[in-house]
């Protein structure tokens, strides 16, 4: 029986496969939506962190740069270490840092916190596109 055949079939496959879609979507959603919601919040950061411009906008490029530069790695820890395992590992690294950013007090703390956030979403990125192409093969 072909893989597409047991994940479209009724019963626990199904259910599984509806789940790790829905968990990939959202890391996913999430990714994206960091990239793009700090444009709304920055100038309020800025300040209640008195943060010159040019910190500012390292509050953004830390984010993007380490995103964009580490997605190749994301895709291919994803390959040596296995999907599920990188997808947890990125999301947790991704959540801790989340939270690292909101406690932050001083402008440096948003940033290193923004560059590791940077870091969990370009692992995050590729191995959710992975998992919902092997959960829908078709």
């Amino acid at each position: 029986m072909r893989n597409s055949e047991v994940t479209k079939g009724a019963g626990k496959a199904g259910v599984r496969t509806s789940v790790v879609v829905a968990m990939a979507c959202a890391a996913e959603f999430m990714v994206v939506m960091d990239a793009s919601i700090i444009a709304v919040a920055t100038p309020t950061i800025g300040r209640d962190l008195q943060l010159s411009p040019d910190a500012l906008s390292w509050v953004v490029n830390a984010y993007v740069l380490l995103f964009a530069g580490g997605m190749l790695v994301g895709g291919r820890l994803g390959d040596l270490f296995g999907l599920r395992r990188v997808f947890v590992a990125a999301t947790v690294v991704f959540a801790v840092s989340s939270l690292a950013a909101g406690l932050a007090a001083e402008g440096w703390q948003l940033i290193a916190a923004r560059a590791v956030q940077g870091l969990g979403g370009a692992a995050l990125a590729p191995v959710s596109l992975a998992l919902i192409s092997d959960a829908l093969p078709e």
